[in-house]
């Protein structure tokens, strides 16, 4: 079976089509009252927090994983040099879904990794939408040529990564 008879077959499979429960909150009233909690330790809890699973540490660990030089990763899927300076230099930056998509197929990231390198960044692949669908799907098969994934994505008629 081919690569596009595969992923027709993993898309079936796989789309989620259930649509999420609506939830109305008009007639939940709570009866709570702020002064009731305490603040401090939700700013705790921020600070403790607000670091974890930085997406900018994951990245460069996965490139120092592999011993790769910066320039080799951004060349290899045509990331700006100036955006990669930026994800490398502020702590503060948060890159798009795709800029992230596209430095895990210069990586050869597999699907765990990928997964945990969207994560970092509060980003997902989830199981309810065929470009989804088809970026796992590269993932788990090792299609990390860009113009293969742009060519499924395109067949499928999805928006394809920049590059």
């Amino acid at each position: 079976m081919n690569t596009k008879n595969l992923l027709n077959e993993y898309i079936k499979n796989n789309l989620n089509k259930e649509q999420l429960s609506k939830f109305t909150f008009g007639a939940l009233k709570c009866e709570c009252k702020l002064e009731e909690y305490d603040f401090s330790s939700i700013d705790k809890y921020l600070n403790n927090h607000k670091n974890e699973s930085k997406f900018q540490k994951l990245l460069f660990k996965y490139i120092d994983e592999r011993n790769l030089k910066d320039s080799e990763v951004y060349n290899k899927v045509n990331v700006d040099r100036r955006l990669f300076s930026k994800i490398k230099n502020d702590e503060n930056y948060h890159p798009s879904k795709e800029t992230i998509i596209l430095l895990g197929l210069a990586l050869e990231l597999n699907e765990d990794e990928i997964i945990d390198l969207l994560e970092s960044a509060s980003y997902s692949l989830p199981k309810n939408n065929v470009f989804d669908l088809i970026i796992r799907f590269c993932f788990i098969n090792e299609i990390y040529n860009i113009s293969d994934v742009n060519e499924l994505l395109f067949d499928h008629e999805q928006k394809i990564l920049n590059n």
